[in-house]
């Protein structure tokens, strides 16, 4: 696969503290979602500082330098602008010159007040999901995400769940920290533990418990053959999948868009 973005040996030490990053090998190919789970100050938010561009590394090699959206872990939202008039003001600084979906994006993520709230005013959730339309407007051929799903109300989850989704459809990379595995495992081609600034794969075997059942209604399509689809049993309308680890944000949107409807959606009995 295209590696959009590799770490090589990457360190990060503040003065003369303890590092905070310490022999970082990461590969990001293209078209992938990568999760990095971990605790509070294990490092995870100055990895992602590397990756964005925002944080040099100490010691070590970055190689590649894809165009970038980034979600800090906390949105700073405490300024007089509306939510629409500040991702208008930042899109234009990113050269986009169609600014239409901003509205959509706000409508879809249900920011409460609408794309006109003042950003001062908002909460921190709603806060989070201006800065997670920032992140996602210019189509970015890598999307950073801090903790993205903290704060967030549940139809936002699902939504952000989407974007994640259809950001790996188009053959562009995600890399996102939680400190919750169920979270990391649900969104995750790859998954990684940062744990006092090193940096370990998770075993894949630890994914297979996250397969999803999903039970759709509607009629046409060769479901066996769609990416992340490992089984596909119809009967009539109803056809039910069993879908990889990773993968269901992205098969649901696909049907959604094919005119099925979701009866059942739950994770694969053991």
């Amino acid at each position: 696969m295209t590696s959009l973005i590799r770490l090589e040996g990457v360190g990060k030490r503040y003065g003369r503290g303890e590092p905070v990053l310490d022999g970082v090998d990461l590969d990001v190919p293209a078209g992938r979602v990568i999760g990095i789970l971990g605790s509070n100050g294990s490092g995870k938010s100055t990895l992602l500082r590397i990756l964005a561009a925002l944080s040099r590394e100490t010691s070590g090699t970055v190689v590649g330098s894809p165009r970038v959206g980034y979600l800090p872990d906390r949105f700073p939202a405490g300024q007089r602008m509306s939510a629409r008039a500040y991702l208008r003001h930042m899109a234009r600084m990113d050269g986009l010159a169609d600014l239409s979906s901003i509205g959509p994006l706000l409508d879809r993520l249900a920011l409460v007040g609408g794309p006109d709230a003042p950003l001062r005013t908002l909460s921190k959730g709603n806060a989070q999901k201006v800065g997670l339309a920032q992140a996602v407007l210019a189509d970015p051929d890598l999307l950073i995400l801090d903790e993205p799903w903290s704060g967030l109300d549940v139809e936002a989850h699902t939504v952000l769940g989407e974007l994640v989704a259809e950001t790996r459809e188009r053959g562009a990379s995600v890399v996102f920290t939680d400190h919750r595995a169920a979270a990391v495992h649900a969104h995750a081609d790859d998954v990684f533990r940062m744990d006092a600034g090193r940096l370990t794969r998770v075993e894949s075997a630890a994914k297979a418990e996250t397969a999803t059942r999903i039970v759709l209604h509607g009629a046409g399509g060769d479901w066996a053959a769609e990416p992340g689809v490992s089984q596909a049993v119809a009967d009539g309308e109803r056809v039910v999948l069993t879908v990889e680890a990773g993968h269901a944000d992205a098969v649901l949107l696909r049907a959604l868009n094919r005119g099925f409807s979701v009866r059942e959606v739950a994770p694969c009995s053991p």
